[in-house]
């Protein structure tokens, strides 16, 4: 079993919570504390220790933070969490909408001056100079502070101390020193002597390693000073490396954790830094000791992004080996949905057919299986005390993927369980028909994420409908299922390069109803020239990694273009070609089924 059913936190234990909290803020005489969903790594996931924002509200989600004052407390949440955000906090938290509301307006609203503390290992560089800017004229002031939820958290977990293992080079494609050496070059060009790495993919990532240090992503925790010299200080607990000190090589330095900051004070500098993604007390201690800093880019963060082509390979051999165990369940489900089984059912049973490849080193995420109402929680999580039955003209909206040690996968279907309604055929024809858009387009080389995310969502738009959340979000090769810095979003402002694996989800949600999201994997790709030349401008284009069946019960035919329908035609005819040798013999007529030509 990959998956927890059991819910981490309830409404009820917010408030008791948020009063300690409260009486820690007149102790200590400030008059508010920001509650970041953040560790000292600044990923985009944590461990139960660092799961404040959590525990102090209730709210689980990936994304969000929390302005608790001595008189009200304000939970940030985009989109794809304010369902959520609703049903798991109390009343005295309100749900604000972020971005559209930013921290510091809605400070200014709410007091009128005072103190914010904020515990300066849990925010980065860029998020406190741009609220201290949001701030001027103001009486607010931020200080730094301890933390003040760790000071009420009796039992706060332990740190993550799970030993780290080597990544094969068969899969990783270019070993840790040649990576070190070709960023440490990129360092050196940017005119710094080191720069400091926090985010657990790009260490991983760097150094050829993967670790157990969160849920689902295959990363350990450290900090790495890369010099310009392509050698590196690795500060971390020294017991987790044990088993790949002559797999990591005589240029890293492993260092204890206490000594971060020493190190930090002893370089010579420049330091380059990324704002976004190193916490403030890193660039104090470097200002401190009159270190100069340069901010930029994390040097691994494109090089990582733009996969090589082992990882590529990778990849693609993963998604073939998913896909079979997607579509044995999918069989499965055709022949059980009506049968009385639970969301609980459905991803235990997924989780036993990824099991059977006997690769399957986790789930890449908790699986979300929303069936009815709860698949319009965009993140939806079942858990015992969610956890429904699925009932007769219901969708299901099924969005899981794996962690094989040659790739990660990422995939989402919206599933009928018996007859749908009119209603629902249309508003999933329509996110279809935006889905096949971006999966077939042309773009120009230079073009970002942003440039291209609102393609998908035309048909929804002339339909007066929309979705709130991003196309799509980068993946790794064996590591984070979000990755940056590449987006099919209003935010992915990186240009997409070839090698990039992106998603590519578009959805539409009916709060109380239903929810819809169909997703696939790409990998950008160069686009082959057309026939009259198309040498106006370097084209670039998507291969879509798996093969997977969409549910034919749910498309309205008669709303396809012919370009379209030769599109699904085309897909399906891959998926039956590709994976009939790989299913199961019970699934083989099913999947015949499935992948009809219309």
């Amino acid at each position: 079993m990959f998956q927890s059913f059991d819910a981490s936190s309830s409404p009820e234990q917010g408030p008791p919570r948020l009063a300690k909290l409260r009486a820690e803020l007149e102790r200590v005489g400030v008059d508010g504390f920001l509650v970041p969903r953040a560790d000292v790594h600044q990923g985009e996931y944590v461990a139960p220790r660092d799961e404040r924002l959590s525990w102090l509200t209730g709210f689980t989600g990936s994304a969000g933070f929390c302005v608790a004052l001595k008189d009200r407390a304000g939970l940030f949440v985009d989109g794809r969490y304010r369902v959520q955000g609703r049903q798991q906090c109390a009343e005295e938290f309100t749900i604000v909408h972020w971005p559209e509301v930013g921290l510091a307006s809605w400070l200014k609203e709410n007091m009128s001056a005072g103190k914010i503390a904020f515990d300066p290992w849990l925010h980065t560089v860029g998020q406190i100079d741009q609220l201290q800017v949001d701030l001027t004229g103001t009486e607010i002031t931020l200080t730094p502070s301890p933390n003040l939820v760790d000071e009420i958290w009796a039992d706060q977990p332990d740190k993550p101390n799970a030993k780290a293992f080597a990544q094969p080079i068969e899969y990783a494609g270019e070993s840790n020193a040649d990576k070190r050496a070709r960023l440490g070059k990129s360092i050196a060009a940017k005119g710094a002597r080191s720069a400091v790495i926090t985010l657990p993919d790009s260490l991983c990532w760097l150094l050829n390693i993967r670790g157990e240090d969160i849920a689902h992503n295959p990363v350990v925790h450290g900090f790495v000073i890369l010099h310009a010299d392509g050698s590196c200080d690795l500060i971390a607990n020294p017991e987790k490396f044990t088993e790949v000190l002559d797999h990591l090589g005589k240029g890293v330095a492993l260092r204890p954790e206490e000594d971060l900051l020493p190190a930090l004070q002893s370089l010579a500098g420049p330091v380059l830094l990324e704002k976004n993604s190193v916490p403030t007390a890193i660039a104090a201690a470097l200002t401190s000791a009159n270190i100069p800093v340069i901010f930029g880019a994390d040097p691994c963060a494109l090089p990582k992004a733009c996969k090589n082509a082992a990882e590529i390979a990778g990849a693609e051999a993963a998604h073939l080996r998913d896909g079979a165990a997607v579509a044995n369940f999918l069989a499965w489900f055709d022949e059980n949905a009506n049968k009385g089984i639970t969301e609980i059912d459905v991803v235990t049973e997924l989780e036993a057919r990824r099991g059977a490849t006997n690769m399957l080193r986790d789930v890449s995420f908790d699986t979300i299986a929303g069936a009815g109402s709860n698949g319009a929680v965009i993140h939806y999580r079942v858990t015992h005390e969610t956890n429904r039955t699925l009932n007769p003209g219901e969708l299901l909206v099924l969005d899981s993927g794996g962690q094989y040690q040659d790739g990660t996968t990422d995939i989402t279907r919206t599933l009928a369980i018996g007859d749908a309604g009119d209603e629902e055929k249309r508003a999933f024809t329509l996110v279809l028909k935006g889905m096949i858009a971006v999966s077939e387009l042309r773009f120009p080389k230079g073009y970002a994420g942003r440039d291209i995310q609102s393609i998908a969502r035309v048909p929804l738009w002339s339909a007066g409908l929309d979705f709130d959340h991003g196309l799509g979000h980068g993946v790794g090769s064996y590591l984070s299922v979000h990755e940056g810095p590449q987006s099919l979003s209003t935010k992915g402002h990186v240009a997409l390069e070839p090698g990039m694996i992106v998603s590519n989800e578009p959805g539409y949600y009916k709060e109380g109803a239903y929810g819809i999201r169909i997703e696939n994997l790409l990998v950008v790709q160069e686009a082959e020239a057309l026939e009259d030349g198309d040498t106006h401008r370097q084209m670039l284009c998507f291969k879509t990694l798996p093969y997977v069946p969409i549910d034919l019960s749910l498309v309205n035919a008669d709303m396809l273009s012919s370009s379209e329908r030769d599109w699904l035609n085309s897909y399906h005819d891959a998926c039956y070609r590709t994976l009939i040798p790989l299913v199961d013999a019970s699934t083989k007529d099913w999947l015949r089924k499935a992948t009809a030509r219309i």
